[in-house]
């Protein structure tokens, strides 16, 4: 081979050579969960597992101890169940529930994609609880892996009289970008076994390699951005004009992950590049999900997403070549404007007559505890509730469409579970926290997240109430490492972990989910933060401007920079 060919030939990282070999995400699945020698996969099969919706975990907790025992670890799988646009019906809340108790370790996780998280789901269970869902139709395809996973949206139904259309759009770019592969039935609902070593399905989108990495599309309508479409490779704006729908702008080039020492790995936010009516919305997201195809880095994974595409060949080039794709151009980009990314809790009404009621849920974990028995109380209201069970891009809860005569018994319900509407007895700034699981599962955490903050909360509560800010919305948003999954570079206050008990603090962002925020200590422990954040607060509160946000403020008065783009993001 000449020294021209051989650089030539791209040097295909690790996973892609699974994926080349798995026959459209077969590899050797069947064949891992019949050895009942161990509770783990057979090592390429746990990229694979992905595709599938679930991650191969250990509890970190145990670690150590199954070691000195000569135990290989306690292996367990998370299941994550798609839900397009966050919405599930009562039906599909009980059995998620009922998993959760059955398979699961008791608990529902409510995630910042909008998805369903079952935790402790052993080798041996995982078929049962995915045939599960499925009997409800509930899939976790696409979950996980190098494909589009589930494409959130704004849920409250109250916000706007577009917000049905928006949903089922973005719940039509789910189907439409759904893997066709067939193993998924094949191997985890019983479907008939295909005895080939050939490919036997087709991939009209994906080709047999599927993308180089994760890909993500949310949807917002305005004034709202609690799906924060600017951190997706895909954001789309509904633009709507006298209660019509007219379409979307596009926004492209989202990402949040990062890795600690390689600055050529940074959060980026999308970048708008026009607008797009209704009916091609689909025809856009797949075309730019082809782009990426083809032109995705599938040597370098932690250079693979979407941004780092467009910062490489340059956002004009992409555009350029969307359009020759498309075979026509986006229009200009429309009017809107933001005012908010979190939740609005509580009661509402719609026109209708029907009743919302949002629901802080703390870390997105629905559980029971002494006290406090949030997943009973909504098992019981899921038996008669004949609206929706909603989940929001913030880990909260809304029950949607409640009938007028079920109003009074919800209530009732959730006060006497000690899980009733609370929110004016918290601070805004824990009914905005955001935290990802991190430890004890969560192979890639370096710290707490997700366990930890409440406790933080605790503290950071007294410096707020002392400081008259107990009303005062900062987004605080915490996980156990730098890939993003609590989205903690769109956080005024962004604590990421870098080693156990100690975390990185970034300021700066802005409370609509525009701008990304800035490194300002690294390696904190708990007496640092508190150190660094109380005199910034009681400046703020002293010092602010009508309206102004904290991250606003922290950026005006010179704390740290505003981060502009993705590329100065570590400048």
């Amino acid at each position: 081979m000449s020294d021209t060919l051989a650089t030539a030939v791209p040097k295909l990282s690790e996973v892609e050579h699974v994926k080349i070999a798995s026959r459209y995400l077969r590899g050797t699945l069947i064949e891992s969960l019949a050895n009942r020698l161990t509770g783990a996969l057979n090592p390429d099969d746990t990229h694979l597992i992905k595709f599938h919706g679930s991650y191969q975990q250990t509890d970190r907790d145990l670690d150590s101890e199954r070691k000195r025992q000569k135990l290989e670890p306690l292996f367990s799988f998370m299941i994550r169940v798609r839900v397009p646009g966050g919405v599930a019906s009562a039906p599909q809340w009980q059995r998620m529930d009922a998993l959760s108790d059955a398979y699961g370790n008791g608990t529902m996780k409510l995630t910042t994609r909008q998805t369903f998280q079952l935790h402790g789901v052993l080798k041996r269970n995982l078929p049962a609880a995915i045939q599960g869902f499925n009997e409800v139709q509930m899939d976790s395809i696409a979950g996980c892996g190098d494909v589009n996973r589930n494409v959130m949206c704004n849920t409250n139904p109250h916000e706007s009289p577009v917000h049905g259309e928006v949903v089922r759009i973005a719940q039509a770019i789910s189907a439409h970008l759904t893997p066709r592969t067939t193993a998924y039935r094949e191997i985890w609902l019983d479907g008939d076994l295909v005895e080939t070593t050939e490919a036997v399905d087709d991939e009209p989108i994906y080709g047999h390699t599927y993308l180089p990495r994760k890909f993500k599309i949310a949807l917002a309508l305005p004034p709202y951005n609690d799906s924060d479409i600017f951190s997706n490779d895909i954001g789309l704006i509904a633009i709507e004009e006298n209660g019509e729908l007219l379409g979307f702008n596009v926004a492209v080039g989202g990402g949040l992950g990062m890795t600690f020492g390689l600055n050529e790995t940074y959060p980026r936010l999308a970048d708008l590049i026009g607008f797009v009516p209704a009916d091609k919305v689909i025809d856009v997201c797949e075309k730019v999900v082809t782009i990426q195809r083809d032109w995705g880095n599938r040597e370098n994974r932690k250079l693979s997403r979407l941004k780092y595409t467009i910062d490489r060949v340059g956002l004009p080039a992409f555009v350029a070549e969307l359009h020759q794709r498309l075979g026509y151009e986006l229009a200009p980009t429309r009017a809107y404007q933001f005012h908010s990314s979190s939740d609005a809790f509580g009661w509402t009404q719609s026109p209708s007559g029907l009743s919302q009621l949002v629901l802080f849920v703390e870390g997105g974990r629905v559980l029971d505890r002494p006290g406090y028995r949030l997943k009973s109380a909504l098992r019981e209201i899921s038996g008669f509730h004949t609206g929706e069970f909603r989940l929001t891009g913030n880990q909260n809860l809304i029950l949607a469409n409640i009938e007028p005569q079920h109003v009074a018994r919800i209530q009732t319900i959730l006060e006497e579970a000690g899980a009733a509407p609370k929110a004016d007895q918290l601070t805004a700034l824990r009914r905005g926290a955001l935290a990802c699981v991190a430890l004890n599962t969560c192979s890639q955490a370096f710290a707490e997240a997700e366990r930890y903050l409440p406790h933080l909360l605790d503290k950071l509560d007294a410096v707020i109430r002392a400081h008259g800010l107990a009303e005062t919305g900062i987004l605080i948003r915490m996980t156990g490492c730098p890939n993003g999954c609590a989205r903690p570079y769109l956080g005024e206050i962004g604590l990421v972990g870098k080693a156990p008990g100690r975390y990185n603090l970034y300021l700066g962002a802005d409370h609509v989910g525009e701008r990304l925020n800035k490194l300002y200590r690294e390696m904190l422990d708990e007496d640092g933060i508190l150190r660094e954040l109380s005199p910034l607060l009681a400046a703020y509160a002293a010092d602010r401007q009508p309206d102004e946000a904290f991250g606003d403020f922290v950026v005006r008065t010179g704390v740290v920079k505003a981060t502009t783009q993705g590329l100065d993001f570590h400048s």
